[in-house]
């Protein structure tokens, strides 16, 4: 009898998985996969293709199906779970908490999607579903899992304890007990140590604490994730309008969001037009940098307008042309490196963080201070080569002081405006500063040349 390899993420382990894929050797599929990581299975069904992936994922209890399908990335699920089924589907979202069942069926149409809610088994569990179907996706009530302990501040510890046995069937991982009252409203929370080391007639409203922070089902995802780190929170509970507690946020949830931030930011910094992993086919990614690019190209073809213009001063004093290249790199490094700090000061938003108005006076100050030292640097070094040209020393060096202004004037105030008018201020960075320092560089060191030089 052949033996069984256990699961290693490899390139072997690939090879059998194919080769026992299209054997349709269930067995070790199965056996080979026993205790493995559920993100490491994703990761591997991730070198597949769908309809191997699928095969797996049938093969598999429905337990861990579900657990698999969850960490798989979106295009992926999508694919997966458009070629499922629907009561296939609802089969492994039965398995599924409320808040990760959502975000799988919210890529389905609404008649595909209330289908499949049709077909589960629990029907407490597509309750849950329905009612947060209701929620805003990037909302704290989307982001929100239905499933969660909570016990009346009437309770004694006995029958607490007795309701967090019946009630922990359906939750996964328990990080506080919610306390409310007979009208479900929110009151605090009590440990599970508080309650184990308490006497078994104590009642709850004894010995609950009522610091617990909590977040409206309206508030944004991303604001929830600032509260949560802020407070070094595991969970958090969620409330409606008349301070109801109608389910919790997960560090888990939260760390998906924080990384999904991350992400955007990088790739509008990037210039990346749509959401694009490497994984994704040559025309996606190609379509998704093209847009930047082009802007670029024709930022570029503007920049040469601008040196044409000035041509017969360049005819004049050949070495003016020898100084762009450094001009309009360090146009752009300034802005990218003023964008950035205002980009990450605004990502961490604080009651004591600096007014606009204070963080342009800053930025104007280090401009002051880099474009002296960068000026000055300039201007000895060009009249030390140029030995007798004190005059082209002091243009350049002028030039470069100028620039170095303008360019943090433009990195510390487009991200700034773009935030006041609600667009992801992350944009303002990478090829955009970059593209608007090389032109408007370029008009101020010739503007400047032409004044000083007398062409």
């Amino acid at each position: 009898m052949e033996q069984i390899k256990l699961f290693e993420l490899s390139k072997e382990y690939l090879e059998q998985l194919r080769q026992a894929i299209e054997a349709e050797d269930k067995v070790f599929i199965k056996e080979s996969m026993e205790g493995a990581n559920e993100a490491d299975v994703a990761a591997l069904l991730d070198e597949l293709d769908m309809q191997e992936a699928l095969y797996v994922l049938r093969v598999l209890d429905d337990e861990l199906a579900a657990d698999i399908l969850i960490e798989l990335d979106e295009d992926d699920q999508f694919k997966i779970i458009t070629s499922m089924e629907h009561t296939e589907l609802a089969a492994l979202i039965d398995h599924m908490d409320s808040d990760d069942a959502v975000d799988i069926l919210n890529q389905l149409g609404v008649n595909e999607r209330e289908d499949v809610i049709s077909h589960l088994q629990e029907k407490e569990k597509s309750a849950h579903i329905l009612d947060l179907l209701r929620y805003d996706e990037d909302s704290a009530g989307g982001l929100m899992a239905k499933e969660f302990i909570k016990a009346n501040q009437n309770w004694t510890v006995v029958q607490t304890i007795n309701e967090i046995r019946r009630q922990a069937e359906n939750v996964e991982k328990i990080y506080s007990i919610y306390v409310v009252d007979n009208k479900e409203r929110l009151l605090g929370r009590v440990s599970l140590k508080r309650i184990i080391l308490s006497a078994a007639d104590t009642k709850i409203a004894d010995i609950f604490e009522d610091d617990q922070i909590s977040v409206p089902t309206h508030m944004r995802q991303e604001e929830v994730a600032e509260i949560m780190r802020k407070y070094d929170l595991e969970s958090i509970p969620v409330v409606n309008v008349k301070n109801k507690l109608v389910g919790r946020i997960t560090i888990d949830d939260i760390l998906d969001v924080i990384r999904e931030q991350s992400e955007e930011d990088i790739q509008a910094m990037t210039g990346l037009s749509d959401d694009v992993e490497e994984s994704d086919s040559i025309f996606r990614i190609a379509k998704a940098r093209l847009p930047w690019l082009l802007i670029g190209v024709v930022g570029g073809l503007m920049g040469a307008g601008i040196i044409d213009f000035f041509e017969d001063g360049l005819q004049k004093v050949i070495a003016l042309a020898s100084f762009i290249p450094l001009v309009a790199a360090t146009g752009g490094n300034v802005g990218i490196q003023s964008s950035s700090l205002v980009v990450q000061t605004l990502a961490a938003k604080s009651v004591f963080s600096d007014t606009p108005w204070q963080r342009f006076i800053k930025g104007f100050l280090i401009a002051l201070v880099n474009g002296v030292v960068l000026g000055g640097f300039v201007l000895a070094v060009v009249v030390f080569v140029y030995k007798h040209e004190f005059i082209f020393g002091v243009t350049i060096g002028l030039a470069m002081f100028c620039v170095v202004l303008l360019a943090s004037f433009m990195g510390t105030v487009t991200p700034i405006l773009l935030n006041r008018f609600g667009v992801n201020p992350a944009i303002a960075s990478g090829p955009f500063i970059t593209t608007a320092n090389d032109l408007l560089g370029l008009a101020v060191y010739f503007g400047v040349a032409m004044l000083l030089l007398n062409l």
